[in-house]
């Protein structure tokens, strides 16, 4: 039973209660007819409760024979005053409460509340910013968890809607994904609703459909809960943090946030603070709980026989930023065909192109020079699966800038080599996720060094890597997922 009827139904028993004392009052003054009414409203308000219960939780439930039982008496003694035995309010009272208790208690204990979750994602791609949190409330029996994911849109430079995208059909096949269009969110009003997309309309580059803002979703329940779709390393200074606290932050009820760190730089008043749940990030779990079996397309099997594996991040803020984009990455593409020994697996940020296309077209034909030089190549591949699990598992190690993979990519214990950044911002900046154990071309570890790390074996930060970043965040044993359902849960059913 949803917890909005089992409320609806701990508030009739107590208009029952109320009921029965005013058949004791009636009573006292000899008022038959009066007294006859309330019996009749009793009667087929215990009814009405009936039909509501066994509609909710099926003929079995112990609740549906104590109220039959009740609404027996109470004919019982509708049946005896229509007859004219004497009226003894105080005997009808004490039996009347004495069945009520009984009902009350057993709809306190034997009726489970039943959550309805929603999820919402847009991109197949950002599903492991959900994913954990969602098995857990689709493991938990007393949860009915719904996966939907939502529409979006391209946008045009001047802000405009241009190609509508779906991604339902991209999701693992364990996933029962639910079309947008068949979930009736008025009707429904969903205990939870989860969301990764904080941006509404303020997004340049994508926008999902309007219908699934913050500000309406809102509307449809009482605990929108935003799940950041990346991993969070770390901001300049607070003031930076502040700039980054989400668009949706006015509308929705809670914020996961990875660390306390986190919390401390997003929560900047009181108002902030109570929206901000310092769980970890699910993302973790993605990597941390990641299958031995995971399949891996053949292509990349094929191809990478007896070499050493490169995975290459590209991500949107490097290109839009740096005019040497091109050219760097041109550097790491002559290198890997100068050798015999190595395979590369190219990333680029799903919304690359799309971003490219709306915020710099000029650098379009750039960008299509490199796609079609790497796709060309013998010995490498364009990974456009919907997540980056198989690259996380098949690589040997990384080569990115700052990006929510470079974080999941240290959980796994491989070496990665950051473009941009020093080591020494450990010291220097808000860290959130403490990844800078890795290398940096900055603290002059050129690709030919990295490389040769990698293939010699000498990844000799992988201990302290390890250990700085698991203790950075909260949850970081891949329960962070499970400790969010509970927590929502545990918040919803006022238990905390």
């Amino acid at each position: 039973m949803r917890k909005a009827q089992k409320n609806q139904a701990e508030e009739f028993l107590k208009v029952l209660e109320e009921a029965h004392g005013q058949i004791r009052a009636m009573a006292e003054k000899k008022n038959v007819p009066a007294v006859l009414e309330i019996l009749e409203d009793c009667q087929q308000g215990a009814l009405s409760l009936g039909n509501m219960i066994e509609t909710a939780e099926g003929e079995g439930c112990a609740v549906i024979p104590l109220l039959e039982r009740y609404c027996e008496l109470v004919w019982q003694f509708y049946e005896e005053l229509s007859q004219g035995k004497a009226l003894n309010g105080n005997k009808m009272h004490k039996l009347l409460r004495s069945f009520l208790l009984k009902i009350e208690n057993s709809v306190r204990n034997d009726i489970k509340v039943r959550v309805e979750a929603v999820f919402l994602p847009y991109k197949a791609s950002m599903w492991d910013s959900l994913e954990s949190i969602w098995k857990a409330a689709d493991a938990d029996p007393d949860c009915d968890a719904y996966v939907i994911p939502i529409p979006y849109y391209d946008k045009n430079p001047d802000g405009s809607f241009r190609e509508m995208h779906y991604e339902g059909s991209l999701y693992p096949a364990d996933v029962p994904v639910m079309w947008y269009g068949n979930y009736d969110f008025e009707k429904r009003r969903p205990d939870m609703i989860y969301i990764h997309n904080p941006y509404d309309k303020y997004n340049y580059v994508t926008s999902v459909h309007p219908d699934f803002y913050s500000e309406n979703l809102k509307r449809y329940t009482d605990n929108l809960i935003y799940v950041p779709y990346f991993m969070c390393g770390y901001y300049s200074s607070e003031e930076s943090a502040q700039k980054h606290i989400p668009p949706c932050i006015q509308n929705i009820d809670y914020m996961v946030v990875q660390s306390k760190l986190h919390k401390k730089l997003m929560g900047i008043n009181d108002y902030m603070n109570k929206k901000l749940l310092v769980l970890g990030n699910p993302k973790a779990d993605r990597v941390l709980n990641m299958p031995d079996d995971l399949p891996v397309p053949q292509e990349w099997i094929d191809k990478s026989e007896d070499k050493f594996v490169i995975l290459l991040n590209s991500t949107i803020l490097r290109l839009l930023r740096v005019n040497d984009w091109a050219e760097r990455t041109n550097h790491l593409l002559d290198l890997i065909e100068s050798r015999n020994d190595l395979f590369l697996i190219w990333r680029p940020h799903p919304l690359l192109l799309s971003t490219v296309e709306s915020m710099v077209p000029y650098k379009k034909n750039e960008f299509m020079e490199v796609y079609d030089r790497i796709a060309a190549m013998e010995y490498a591949v364009i990974d456009t699966n919907p997540t980056v699990d198989c690259a996380l598992k098949y690589s040997d190690c990384l080569i990115s800038t700052y990006s929510s993979i470079v974080m999941q990519y240290t959980l796994t214990g491989k070496p990665a080599l950051l473009i941009t950044g020093y080591s020494k911002y450990r010291d220097t900046r808000q860290v959130c996720f403490d990844f800078f154990s890795n290398y940096f071309m900055k603290d002059g570890v050129s690709f030919e060094n990295f490389i040769e790390i990698v293939v010699e074996g000498n990844d000799y930060k992988k201990d302290v890597r390890i250990k700085n970043s698991r203790e950075s965040i909260e949850n970081s044993d891949g329960t962070c997922g499970l400790k969010i359902h509970k927590h929502m849960i545990s918040e919803y059913l006022n238990l905390l």
